[in-house]
């Protein structure tokens, strides 16, 4: 049944890649793996401990909603977790697959799957976790409101819910989606935002901190202390990640209250480029 579900995912992946519908996230996130080390896992480890409230993960279940290169899945089983985690992207999978292989092989407390958070079925048989995590991926979906309404039930009651959202910027947000769609459009497109967009990230940023006097390679040396993850990883994720949706944060936090979560933390990206955080608990 796990093989058919696998073939079907995978046929649907491929239709929105050849349609120019989907950004293949996996194989980004497959060069980030030549750059993981033990200073990113261990940053990875603190983003939780720190934004979950809590000191270790020992014997929570933990399921990685979307769990692209595998980082968070990987800090979440050294934290002590049991984990379960799933992706859309083939290619995320065997990111995710690569890293349990190296780092624990075998281990039947860290499961991988191919799977959709919008196929309701794969959802229903997933069961309930103590911590559901899953940051940057829902509003890749297609159909974000969908995907934030199927992650909600797999929380235990008192578990955690540890998820990222786009900061809804206006009409900001509506050209970064036609940049993202011509991203996606083919060799052309993709070509064209990056010889636009990759000077507007590199240099733009540099120039800022050249006028207010901070070294520019500061930037990129520290980035990795949030989070663990890669400055230019993370640029051109979100120069071609699509599809492309945005949340207001009291958008999330009112969607959530009415299903009985209660937020315990936030962090917004003040306004602009990037993403809001939320961790809420389930009511009893």
């Amino acid at each position: 049944m796990s093989f058919m579900r696998d073939d079907l995912v995978f046929s649907m992946h491929k239709e929105e890649i050849l349609k120019g519908e989907r950004f293949e996230f996996g194989a980004n996130w497959a060069g980030f793996l030549c750059l993981l080390d033990d200073d990113r896992i261990r940053e990875a480890e603190r983003s939780l401990c720190d934004n979950l409230r809590l000191n270790d993960l020992k014997g929570k279940t933990f399921l990685d909603a979307g769990s692209g290169s595998g980082l968070f899945s990987l800090a979440a089983r050294r934290l002590g977790a049991i984990v379960h985690s799933f992706d859309f992207d083939p290619l995320s999978v065997a990111c995710v697959r690569e890293l349990r292989q190296r780092y624990y092989p075998d281990d039947p407390e860290w499961t991988v799957e191919e799977g959709s958070v919008l196929d309701q079925d794969y959802i229903n048989q997933l069961g309930k976790f103590d911590i559901v995590y899953s940051w940057g991926v829902l509003h890749h979906t297609g159909q974000m409101w969908k995907a934030l309404g199927n992650v909600g039930p797999l929380v235990k009651p008192c578990g955690r819910l540890f998820i990222a959202i786009y900061n809804d910027q206006g009409r900001a947000s509506h050209w970064w989606k036609a940049v993202k769609r011509i991203y996606c459009s083919g060799m052309l497109g993709r070509i064209s935002m990056k010889l636009v967009f990759y000077p507007y990230f590199g240099l733009g940023r540099a120039m800022l901190d050249i006028s207010l006097l901070r070294n520019p390679v500061t930037r990129y040396r520290e980035y990795k202390n949030d989070r663990g993850m890669s400055v230019w990883h993370d640029v051109v994720d979100w120069i071609g990640g699509y599809p492309f949706e945005v949340a207001k944060p009291e958008e999330i936090f009112d969607f959530f209250r009415k299903k009985d979560f209660s937020m315990i933390h936030l962090k917004t990206c003040a306004g602009g480029l990037g993403c809001n955080e939320f961790v809420f608990i389930r009511g009893l």
